[in-house]
């Protein structure tokens, strides 16, 4: 098969979404690999690097996506990508359609076979292409956090780490998923006071047995009080595929400290805040009366580097199965990648999708029966 790998062109997104390990192990199958000039510059792999592994570096954007059979990316398709959508294409990347009506629509339009990282999923339930992803992001939520509550931020002038004889910030963080935890345990490391907030208890158990937070069971009204205490919310909050619910309203907003600071971790999958929009990491904050939301989409792309190591090392046995057998096959034979499926042929197959913008689906074992 020939894949292709073309520069990300999302503001500030610097992954790639292979590494040369991950070229290595695609051309050792016998595949075609066809990465974009530069596309690894900001991760810090050079077009050698590739080439040294069999990769054919191509120097057009739009080559590469004419000669693909299947384009592994790292962030869905924007605007200026939809050219490049066709029938006979299989994509592979994060595509959170249940936020993205205008990609739904072009993906449906062009007939393209689009494959979601985010919703391919284990019988335990777990998402493994997305976990290394929350994993980043939980990690850099308290970081992004720290930093914009600091008056020079226009924050409250708050310090997250613990100082002698005054009170820490309160961290309030909704979500107890790998995002929530990986979160939590960064601003616990940082000397806040943190709280974590979920419905499944079996998770707040778990981690209040390795890590020094208080843990809450989830309701409105405890939503509510915490909100209106914190320094910094962290929203976790994911239903798989789904539009995320929104837990945080304008009107607990108007309430909160003022210079309060709230980072919204499920963005991608609209948001768990009332208003939050998208942002980008080169405008990633505004002002919703006097709080601050950090809404940036592709939060992991700010160290990229990590990033597209950790998110080749989870994708490539999935990749590498769709090369050998075909999409229909490799998801005939694994119920978990079958999950990933979200458009084919003009159909969405994804229920999360569907139920987003009240449309039919189709079901995944009608499609791979066809």
């Amino acid at each position: 098969m020939r894949i292709a790998i073309p520069t990300e062109v999302k503001d500030n997104e610097f992954r790639v979404a292979i590494t040369p390990v991950g070229v290595a192990e695609l051309v050792g199958h016998g595949h075609e690999v066809l990465v974009q000039a530069g596309a690894g510059v900001g991760s810090s792999i050079s077009d050698e690097e590739y080439a040294a592994q069999g990769a054919t570096i191509v120097d057009s954007c739009d080559e590469v996506w004419e000669r693909a059979e299947l384009v592994l990316k790292v962030k869905e398709p924007i605007a200026e990508e939809y050219r490049h959508l066709r029938e006979d294409l299989t994509l592979f990347t994060y595509l959170h359609l249940a936020a993205d009506r205008p990609l739904t629509d072009a993906l449906q339009a062009a007939g393209t076979t689009a494959i979601a990282y985010e919703t391919v999923q284990l019988p335990d339930r777990s998402l493994p292409l997305l976990v290394p992803m929350s994993e980043v992001a939980g990690c850099l939520a308290p970081q992004m956090g720290a930093y914009h509550l600091t008056r020079a931020a226009q924050g409250r002038g708050v310090l997250m780490g613990h100082v002698t004889g005054v009170t820490p910030a309160k961290v309030v963080v909704l979500g107890c998923g790998t995002a929530g935890t990986k979160a939590a345990l960064a601003a616990a490391g940082l000397g806040a006071e943190v709280t974590v907030l979920d419905t499944d208890l079996a998770k707040l158990r778990h981690v209040s047995n390795f890590m020094n937070v208080q843990t809450l069971a989830s309701s409105r009204l405890t939503v509510r009080e915490q909100v209106l205490q914190a320094d910094l919310v962290i929203g976790t909050v994911l239903l798989p595929g789904s539009r995320t619910p929104r837990l945080v309203t304008h009107e607990m907003v108007t309430q909160m400290k003022p210079g309060s600071v709230l980072v919204d971790v499920a963005i991608d999958q609209g948001g768990c805040f009332e208003d939050s929009r998208p942002t980008t990491h080169h405008d990633p904050v505004y002002e919703v009366e006097q709080s601050l939301f950090y809404c940036v989409g592709n939060m992991p792309g700010a160290v990229p580097n990590t990033s597209t190591w950790a998110l080749t090392n989870s994708t490539l046995p999935y990749v590498v199965r769709i090369a050998n057998q075909g999409w229909r096959q490799a998801m005939q034979a694994d119920p978990a990648l079958a999950k990933g499926l979200n458009v084919q042929g003009g159909r969405i197959v994804y229920p999360g999708v569907a139920e987003a913008f009240g449309v039919e689906h189709t079901p995944v074992a009608e499609v791979l029966a066809d």
